[in-house]
């Protein structure tokens, strides 16, 4: 019987795992195409996923509340919809037995990534939750020889972490390498003496991966996709929990930022002398309009405004190439308390000030209440965090992977300034709302001359504001 699989969706370019938050349907139930079967909960967004065929749904492979990543096959479901499917999955289980028929563990580490299905009918959910460990883990544990079978693993439901395998492995050479010759020598099978003859070598491939030409390609792919938290002892009065999904994937995308991004940071100083008295002057009117009008607003005007004429900060590099990107779409950092997301203003140039301030007030109560779908979260160009909203005077943020800058606003306040008048060139003193704004960039595309003119450029403009924005 051929049946369609439902897999765990992709849904944002940074996002690399969701969990099952409820299932909407339950085995044997009958479903239509593009009726939603479950919902699921990401780091960014939760989400409804519509069945992709319609039919009877035959087997559950993951329970709620698990986490898995994506492209993991969650469900079957029979395009011939009928409910007594459901039973479809237990036969294979019959082959149960066959995994005498598997005897070399190795076996383990090379089937699962050719042959996910095998595993997945002919497994418990236990089971299939070790196999399905990463492909990282899956390749350490090939290239040490280790039966993943045999590694207690502490992520969800005892699923096999990157750090359980390397930990298993780091214990000591008799723990690799006894595991696999203690019962060839004893017990029987010729095959298994080859086992040793690869063992000895497995310990030596840890630090530096065994083939010379891919393993440049590999640590490179390692570093730049892989964290490795380091691990401090707890003391006793202290309290210990485990990340939840928003930190722990917010620290490895800065990890990874920061190791790829050649960060620097440019200051500038802004009068918002003009901007301050717009905002009073046109505050009642826009009232009327429903709409409230922020200094964020202004600054994501002013940006939206510049950027096309500076393709650079509004570009990234792709591997030895620059991609100039085609539209100018703002990231505008939103904080959860605790954690952050940053929704997007897709084609924001084409937006006015008013227009500019609705949509931030749009996004970020609905990402506030987790309402934000799949597209208002991916595809930025720039990204507008404001820490100065808390007070900070200035920050350096870190750029978002996908981009080469981000500008950071300091607290708006009000400052002793020196102002020089342009008629009689006297001096004066004089009291203004002033910011600091930092824009962090990434210097292997991004001069610093680049990244000067910009702010500059925006200085002039909010300086000197358009009051027919």
């Amino acid at each position: 019987m051929s049946r369609i699989e439902v897999p765990m969706p992709q849904m944002g370019e940074s996002i690399a795992e969701g969990t099952v938050s409820k299932w909407l349907k339950e085995v044997g139930d009958a479903v239509e195409r593009d009726e939603p079967i479950l919902e699921i909960s990401t780091d960014k967004v939760d989400a409804e996923i519509p069945s992709p065929s319609a039919g009877a749904l035959t087997e559950i492979l993951v329970a709620e509340g698990e986490t898995v990543e994506v492209g993991t096959i969650v469900a079957y479901i029979d395009p011939n919809g009928a409910g007594g499917a459901a039973s479809a999955p237990v036969a294979p289980d019959e082959p149960e037995p066959s995994p005498a028929a598997e005897p070399p563990p190795p076996a383990p580490a090379t089937s699962p990534p050719h042959d996910p299905e095998d595993v997945a009918c002919t497994a418990t959910s236990e089971e299939r939750l070790r196999t399905r460990s990463t492909p990282v883990v899956r390749r350490i544990a090939a290239e040490a020889g280790v039966d993943i079978s045999r590694v207690t693993g502490t992520g969800h439901q005892g699923r096999v972490t990157k750090q359980d395998i390397l930990a298993y492995i780091e214990s000591g050479p008799d723990t690799v390498v006894a595991p696999a010759p203690a019962p060839a020598g004893p017990t029987t099978e010729p095959a298994l003496p080859a086992a040793p003859a690869t063992a000895p070598r497995e310990p030596t491939p840890l630090p530096t991966p065994p083939p010379a030409a891919p393993s440049g390609d590999d640590l490179w792919h390692r570093f730049a996709r892989e964290v490795d938290h380091p691990v401090f002892p707890v003391r006793e009065e202290d309290r210990v929990e485990t990340m939840d999904k928003v930190r722990r994937l917010t620290a490895e995308h800065m990890v990874l930022s920061k190791r790829i991004h050649s960060h620097v940071h440019s200051i500038i100083e802004i009068d918002f002398s003009v901007v301050d008295r717009i905002r009073r002057e046109n505050k009642a009117r826009w009232a009327k309009r429903g709409a409230r009008v922020s200094y964020t607003a202004f600054v994501a005007w002013a940006c939206s405004r510049i950027l096309r004429d500076f393709p650079t900060v509004n570009g990234v590099l792709s591997g030895n190439n620059v991609i100039y990107r085609g539209s100018v779409n703002l990231g505008m950092a939103v904080d959860l308390n605790p954690g952050l997301i940053v929704p997007v203003i897709h084609d924001a140039d084409d937006l006015s000030l008013v227009g500019t301030a609705r949509k931030i007030i749009d996004l970020a109560t609905r990402a506030k209440d987790r309402q934000l779908s799949p597209s208002e979260i991916q595809g930025a160009t720039f990204t507008i965090t404001n820490p100065g909203v808390l007070g900070t005077m200035v920050g350096m943020p870190i750029i978002p992977k996908g981009t080469s800058a981000i500008l950071g606003t300091g607290s708006i306040e009000k400052r002793v300034v020196v102002l020089t008048d342009p008629g009689s060139g006297q001096d004066s003193m004089a009291i203004r709302k002033r910011s600091y704004f930092s824009l962090g960039y990434d210097h292997r595309l991004v001069d610093g001359a680049d990244s000067a003119r910009f702010l500059s450029a925006l200085k002039e403009l909010l300086e000197d504001f358009p009051e027919d924005a």
